[in-house]
């Protein structure tokens, strides 16, 4: 099986499966694992790695509205090399910092890969999950989209500096706190775009009408697209991003919009059934673990 099907098997048996994170008794928690050959390519630096391996991790909170507490990461590798361990702990640190969390220490084990298994907690009293989104919402996204794929084309380049300055998203754990009390589904952008929205489509037992011209395409995507073609692909289709992707309705964001720490865009509709971009089928592809 996929991990999609993996996941719906496992929804049978474990009743929090689905969504970004897990909520019990208002402690929401969460955990990822990231590898080298598929999660950090060449080039990626040990603080880049703990950057973005908590980061995942912050970013399911953040998709539920909750607010992050504390993180902890299992950091195996072949060898452990001083240097790379301080600089992985300094990315992890400095990603919890920047959400107002703390980073306290985790477990280390020889492995034959580079790979990390992090994990957060934190707390949320009124949780927002994927189901919830209903026709007449409208569907909105944080930031900007295709930062990941745009810093994967620069490590292949092997611009280096480049690729590690892209990789580093900001957690909108602070967005997703101030839209938690608006937003009617919500969830991250990890697996793209597209996907998400037939994530969202199919926990709400609804549809989304959507423009592409009113997507947030990262400037970055500019740098290293190959024609228009490209440029939807990467936007849309690459995922890791690390967005949120809610919906909401449209006389709500315009009373937060104010308060929100970073942009929204508003990309389309809650509709009936179906996922369409300009009138044609959206089709279900994103990032696979």
């Amino acid at each position: 099986m996929d991990e999609r099907s993996a996941l719906a098997a496992l929804a049978e048996t474990v009743g929090g499966a689905g969504d970004d994170a897990a909520v019990i008794d208002g402690l929401v928690l969460t955990t990822d694992m990231l590898h080298e050959r598929t999660d950090f390519p060449a080039g990626v630096s040990r603080y880049t790695a703990g950057w973005r391996s908590i980061g995942a991790s912050l970013s399911d909170v953040a998709a539920m509205g909750g607010a992050a507490t504390a993180a902890v990461a299992a950091y195996g590798a072949p060898e452990f090399v001083p240097e790379e361990l301080d600089a992985f702990v300094d990315g992890a640190t400095d990603v919890c910092e920047a959400v107002d969390a703390r980073y306290v220490g985790g477990d280390l084990d020889h492995h034959d890969e580079f790979t990390v298994a992090g994990a957060v907690v934190g707390r949320v009293d009124d949780p927002v999950y994927r189901h919830g989104a209903a026709p007449g919402d409208g569907v909105y996204v944080t930031g900007t989209l295709g930062r990941t794929a745009a810093a994967i084309r620069e490590f292949e380049a092997e611009n280096a500096d480049r690729g590690n300055t892209l990789f580093r998203f900001e957690p909108r754990v602070a967005a997703g706190r101030a839209l938690a009390p608006v937003a009617t589904a919500m969830m991250d952008s990890s697996d793209g775009l597209a996907r998400s929205l037939h994530q969202l489509a199919a926990a709400s037992d609804c549809g989304f009408e959507v423009s592409w011209d009113r997507f947030p395409v990262d400037s970055s995507v500019d740098a290293v697209a190959d024609g228009e073609a490209d440029r939807r692909e990467l936007a849309a289709f690459f995922g890791e991003d690390f967005e949120l992707v809610f919906t909401a309705p449209d006389e709500e964001v315009a009373a937060v919009r104010a308060s929100l720490p970073v942009q929204v865009t508003r990309i389309g509709r809650a509709i009936e059934d179906g996922v369409v971009a300009d009138g044609e089928p959206l089709p279900d592809r994103g990032y696979s673990h």
